[in-house]
């Protein structure tokens, strides 16, 4: 199959340099592509190996260990000899559903069985041994394949310890990682490993864009004919990297350059000493590319947009980048004397062209012609040179997305702008408000105002009751393929449990009908037995582990929220579960509810960051239509379940109980919380209400939706304490609002709305 030539891809100049840096430098540790679909991420990656220069193998290592310094330790060591032959890197792509032994490698259960010996079966690491591992939607690999995926690719080898496994072999390859951020952000720690990042988006140029789409159809018209027409510069640029690799040794790294290196990444306040190491590796890789055997300011200030922006986030919400004009005043700041890197010895193209690039400026600028990075493919990207994204903040204010507030997260504390019992805007029992309450107020579905979201905290643990089937996570028990093993069961899919496939085997050796036994003579030992599997023996492993779940939050944004400078508190306490849930590895959905209608601010969604993104807009006024906003999230959980009928919802609400949109307001939500129960959808209530005069709507919704229910401040998890001490207590009467709270020896709350006598 025809791959698309690396240098007809249109404007994706960022990628293409921090693609060819790596391949330059494999110690630089691979690059992560964030960006829009559609924008040639993967279509790049693959044409990437079509241009590697060629190199030599031991001819029947599975390994691809180098004949001129063969791995002692390889597994297939017995079998090297000094025949060798010549063949480009391999590109080996990870697919999402794989499991960890075909990453990393198992035992050969052939082997195993059928000749009575401990063999290794090699995996996806193995193959790719001295070239590239390719992961497309690295975002959706679970968790523990990428902490070995990037173990192995840090450390430069593989290590299997298990089913009797013992084996250790080398795993130099060059990762290359792409992502679509909308459905999900790998976490910080994580994207820390990856050497490079780069952001590519489709061009807004009309003129580029029909450059794409025209070459695109040239290539699927006629494979042949593109390839042929970009032949003499996919040679080019291929001999270009060769002599890039050769130079690399001669590059000097100064003590100028290294103290540049080392001011622009304490200017930045970049966690660790990786950046440091990687950054000086690309600005060597960068001037070897570039022909030259001395580091300059161009080549630091290139590495730093590539190894930086992913290494500033400060918590898994922050935008990855870096401001430019700072890194700009940090390299003035330092002693370069060197001249300008626009020189016949120092062309400053991008990786497409065979005498460095189109001439302008910047490394990465794009082209328009065959002569420059910008040519064509499918995919663009307007923007010039390796551009970082847009900074979230400059150094000084680096996590905009929340930010510190001076109010407090009691729900109990008093506040000066608080209603007082006295007031006339007091609402009665049945949750109406009075038309003082209301004056003054803007026009239904008109916001009163954007409330900010205070400092995020750590959330208490909330789960879904019972064990469920869900995909990998880290909320809610599952029996998933991952996890402690309990026990083993017949099945066609899931890792296979071997001790227990041998048990059954052993045990059906009873029935001779079945011929499980072989006879084979021999002529020194004898008659000897071969146990013999057939696949009805075949048990596969029963596992517990976690599940990731979605979590629908529901929110009140009316203005009864706003009157009381509630939204405040509520985004704080909504943003500080949305980080639970991306720590968990959750889908989200965000619903919020206002004036006379409820919306689907964001359908559910694995990237939590751009739910966090939607709840820092949502604004707050009109009324509160309570029974549209659970009609509005029964319909998205019902749609969900059709999409994905494994992953167990857990819907946060988020109100005070009042309802006042719209006639008989309070008697619908009453009667679809009364009916919730029967969808068996857990919700957990949270009461936003406040003042001293409380009614216990909250609480009460709660109890007709067999919802558990926590108030608004005992969300966090340092007030854990005080809720099991609640709820742990005798029972005990609020003659107030006639609220009878009945704490249980099992943590849980029960309530019961009563008049008081």
């Amino acid at each position: 199959m025809s791959t698309f030539p690396f240098t007809a891809v249109v404007g994706s100049d960022d990628m293409a340099l921090a693609l060819t840096l790596s391949a330059v430098s494999p110690r630089i540790g691979g690059v992560l592509v964030r960006g829009e679909k559609g924008t040639a991420k993967s279509t790049l990656v693959r044409a990437l190996a079509d241009v590697l220069p060629p190199q030599r193998v031991v001819i029947g290592c599975r390994f691809a260990c180098s004949p001129d310094a063969p791995d002692p330790t390889c597994p297939d060591a017995e079998r090297h000899t000094q025949d060798a032959e010549t063949r480009r890197p391999r590109l080996v792509e990870l697919p999402v559903g794989a499991g960890e032994d075909r990453l990393t490698g198992s035992l050969d259960l052939s082997a195993a069985l059928a000749q009575s010996r401990t063999a290794f079966e090699p995996g996806l690491l193995a193959a790719a041994n001295r070239g590239m591992l390719y992961v497309d939607e690295v975002n959706l690999l679970p968790d523990h394949l990428v902490d070995v995926l990037l173990d192995a690719a840090a450390m430069g080898r593989n290590t299997v310890e298990r089913e009797g496994v013992s084996v250790s072999h080398a795993a130099q390859i060059v990762l290359v990682g792409t992502m679509n951020p909308e459905e999900g952000e790998l976490r910080p720690q994580l994207l820390d490993r990856f050497g490079l990042t780069v952001e590519v988006a489709a061009s807004r140029d009309p003129g580029v864009r029909a450059q794409v789409v025209r070459r695109r159809l040239a290539f699927d018209d006629d494979p042949a004919a593109l390839l042929a027409e970009y032949a003499d510069e996919q040679a080019a640029l291929e001999e270009r990297l060769a002599r890039a690799q050769r130079a690399l040794d001669d590059v000097t790294l100064s003590d100028t350059a290294l103290d540049a290196i080392a001011h622009v990444c304490a200017g930045f306040d970049v966690d660790g000493m990786r950046a440091d190491i990687v950054t000086a590796r690309t600005a060597a890789a960068h001037a070897a590319w570039c022909g030259r055997t001395d580091v300059r300011r161009e080549d630091v200030r290139v590495a730093a947009l590539f190894a930086l922006p992913h290494r500033r986030r400060r918590n898994p919400f922050d935008a990855p980048g870096i401001d430019i004009d700072t890194l700009e005043r940090l390299l003035d700041e330092c002693n370069f004397d060197d001249t300008p890197p626009e020189g016949p010895d120092t062309p400053p193209g991008g990786p497409n062209t065979p005498d460095g690039g189109s001439g302008d400026d910047d490394p990465g600028s794009a082209g328009t012609g065959h002569d420059g990075p910008g040519d064509g493919g499918p995919g663009a990207d307007d923007s010039a040179g390796p551009a970082a994204p847009p900074a979230s903040g400059t150094e000084e204010d680096s996590s905009p997305t929340v930010p510190a507030s001076d109010t407090t997260t009691d729900p109990q504390a008093p506040r000066p702008d608080e209603q007082t019992p006295s007031d006339s805007s007091q609402p009665n029992a049945s949750g109406a408000e009075s038309d003082g309450a209301r004056e003054g107020e803007a026009k239904a579905g008109a916001p009163t105002g954007v409330a900010q979201v205070g400092q995020a905290f750590r959330a208490r643990e909330f789960t879904v009751r019972g064990i469920g089937s869900g995909g990998d996570g880290k909320r809610s028990r599952a029996m998933t393929e991952r996890g402690r093993t309990i026990g083993a069961r017949r099945g066609d899919h899931g890792p296979v449990h071997l001790p227990a496939t041998l048990r059954a085997a052993a045990l059906a050796r009873r029935a001779p009908s079945r011929q499980h036994v072989a006879m084979a003579t021999d002529a020194a030992t004898g008659p000897e037995q071969h146990l013999r599997i057939v696949g009805s023996d075949v048990r596969r492993q029963v596992n517990l582990g976690r599940e990731a779940n979605l979590v629908l939050f529901v929110v009140d944004a009316s203005g009864s929220m706003a009157a009381r400078k509630r939204m405040t508190e509520v985004k704080t306490a909504v943003m500080s579960l949305l980080l639970d849930a991306y720590r968990r590895r959750d889908q989200v959905g965000l619903i919020t509810f206002r004036g006379r209608d409820a919306e689907l601010v964001l359908p559910p969604t694995g990237s939590v960051d751009t739910a966090a993104a939607r709840l820092q807009d949502v604004g707050h006024g009109g009324r509160t239509p309570l029974a549209e906003g659970l009609e509005l999230a029964a319909q998205t959980l019902t749609t969900a379940a059709r999409r994905d009928a494994r992953r167990r919802p857990l819907v946060v609400l988020v109100t005070d109980g009042r309802a006042t949109a719209g006639p008989d307001a309070l008697t619908r939500a009453r009667a679809i919380a009364d009916a919730w129960p029967h969808a068996g959808w857990q919700t957990l209530v949270l009461d936003s209400e406040s003042g001293r005069m409380k009614l216990g709507l909250a609480a009460d919704l709660a109890h007709r939706m067999g919802a558990e229910y926590v108030p608004l401040g005992e969300v966090a998890a340092h007030d854990l304490r005080t809720h099991v001490e609640r709820a742990t207590a005798p029972m005990r009467t609020s003659d107030e609002a006639g609220l009878v709270i009945q704490g249980r020896a099992d943590g849980r709350i029960t309530h019961d709305i009563r008049r008081s006598a």
